[in-house]
């Protein structure tokens, strides 16, 4: 039986605590908030409930297979509820399009939008199912740690879909440019624009397609509760406002950890918190990555959220609502390209009050808004206040009802908030892009190369961000530190 600490309570350490604690592990978690989850916190304001990160639930093929692991079911902890709509988009010419519960439905929209879009939409939905197929079951289970991890019969029979990207094959299939941009819409989630992302990763489109979107009645933090009830089913310590200050070390081993004042023996350690900021609790010649590679990396979008609630119902509007009713490549470039506030920003609007009453008081609404936006930005309160005053503008415009006299409350999250809450590298909102040269092993390592028995999980590592890949990336850490945790004498 090994001690393991670990730093961080995200989904991934969530899921490293239940393997580690499995395998008969004696598994503590110290997270530095009041509240255990990491980026899927709650926030709980004039009986309104907030989720007040990840708010899409997809791939529940995975989630069923985390709790098949322990003998359970997702149904256990919590209930699903399958989006039918899916979503709406909405474009600027106020003729939106509505994304259906099923693929057979969702095949007639794309057919009504541009004729022969559904015979190419079946071809490239078969592509997406089988590289989704090939990524669950022969990619994304890997610990990053060869190439050779890649080379697989699959992916060498269509080696091609690592060296073209997503972009490049929609556009050259579909001619509407609603349509390119419901299907590239998926990409975000990697982080990354569609024309830096290899094709492969169009499986993001199978999961939203034939998949589908669902939501756990009671928000996100649901997957959180639930997990870590399996966890101290298994024997999983949690402690929160335990704020780790290092990593100590001996003879180049991790041999516990500083929470506060105190020291925490163990005999692995195991982050989930922020590679980046993660490295900063050793001593400088222990660290594998200098702050110049952190700095050329391509990291997903920081965002500017809002947490909002009205005083009455909304009307004309969806569980989950993407604003494309400004140019797509150009905040793209505003994020990537030349770093700066977006003129005219895309952004997310999420009223789960709409599917779940439990979220927001009898009559009234409960409102998420997301404007991604490029790392490290500087702002004040008079900026934040005009790009609300911009998002309520247009969702009145777009949805044709007066919205801004009903607005009871808003409490706006922004880069430096990600920083304070979660020490996140330049305030990024979901960790490294997954693009062609940030996939798999050309990402930081699991196992760190420079302090024997310290392991690192999550969104930098891999398989990369999202909720999904972060719960497979605790699994792949789980099975590293059986793998290679080294024996050191006592002390």
């Amino acid at each position: 039986m090994k001690k393991v600490n670990i730093i961080g309570s995200g989904f991934s350490s969530l899921s490293a605590a239940c393997y580690l604690a499995k395998e008969g592990h004696k598994v503590t978690v110290y997270e530095k908030n009041y509240q255990l989850g990491g980026r899927a916190r709650t926030l709980h304001h004039k009986g309104f409930v907030f989720d007040m990160g990840p708010s899409w639930y997809w791939m529940p093929d995975v989630f069923e297979q985390f709790f098949q692991d322990f003998n359970k079911k997702p149904s256990d902890y919590y209930d699903l509820v399958k989006l039918d709509p899916a979503y709406k988009v909405f474009f600027d010419d106020f003729n939106g399009i509505e994304i259906p519960g099923t693929f057979e439905e969702i095949l007639a929209v794309f057919e009504q939008e541009e004729k022969g879009s559904a015979e190419k939409l079946k071809k490239f939905m078969a592509d997406a199912g089988y590289n989704y197929r090939v990524a669950i079951d022969k990619i994304v289970h890997k610990p990053g740690n060869s190439p050779l991890e890649l080379i697989t019969p699959e992916t060498i029979s269509k080696i091609n879909q690592f060296f073209t990207t997503i972009s490049g094959k929609i556009r050259k299939n579909f001619k509407s440019q609603k349509l390119i941009q419901i299907l590239e819409f998926p990409v975000l989630f990697l982080g990354a624009k569609p024309e830096d992302t290899p094709l492969f990763y169009n499986f993001m489109n199978y999961a939203d397609f034939v998949l589908g979107t669902w939501y756990p009645k009671g928000g996100m933090v649901q997957i959180v509760n639930a997990m870590v009830s399996l966890g101290k089913e298994l024997g999983v310590t949690y402690e929160t406002n335990a704020d780790v200050k290092k990593i100590v070390t001996s003879n180049g081993c991790a041999i516990g950890i500083q929470v506060g004042d105190r020291l925490e023996l163990s005999d692995v350690v195991l982050s989930g918190a922020d590679y980046a900021h993660t490295e900063q609790l050793l001593n400088e010649e222990e660290r594998q990555y200098s702050e110049k590679y952190w700095d050329k990396k391509t990291f997903a979008p920081s965002s500017l959220l809002f947490y909002v609630g009205f005083d009455k119902k909304l009307i004309n509007v969806f569980h989950h609502n993407l604003f494309f009713d400004k140019s797509f490549d150009n905040h793209a470039s505003e994020i990537y390209d030349h770093p700066q506030w977006p003129e005219a920003p895309l952004f997310y609007a999420s009223f789960p009050s709409l599917t779940d009453s439990l979220v927001a008081p009898e009559g009234k609404e409960c409102g998420f808004f997301l404007v991604p936006l490029a790392p490290d930005l500087t702002y004040d309160e008079d900026l934040i206040e005009r790009y609300f005053d911009m998002l309520i503008d247009r969702l009145e415009e777009q949805t044709q009802q007066k919205i801004k006299a009903h607005v009871m409350f808003k409490i706006p999250f922004c880069v430096e908030d990600f920083k304070k809450e979660y020490n996140s590298y330049k305030g990024n909102a979901y960790g490294m892009a997954n693009t062609l040269t940030q996939t798999a092993f050309l990402r930081p390592g699991i196992k760190s190369k420079k302090v024997k028995n310290l392991f690192f999980t999550g969104q930098l590592t891999v398989p990369g961000p999202g909720v999904p890949p972060a719960i497979i990336s605790g699994k792949i850490a789980s099975q590293q530190i059986e793998k290679f945790t080294i024996k050191m004498p006592a002390l």
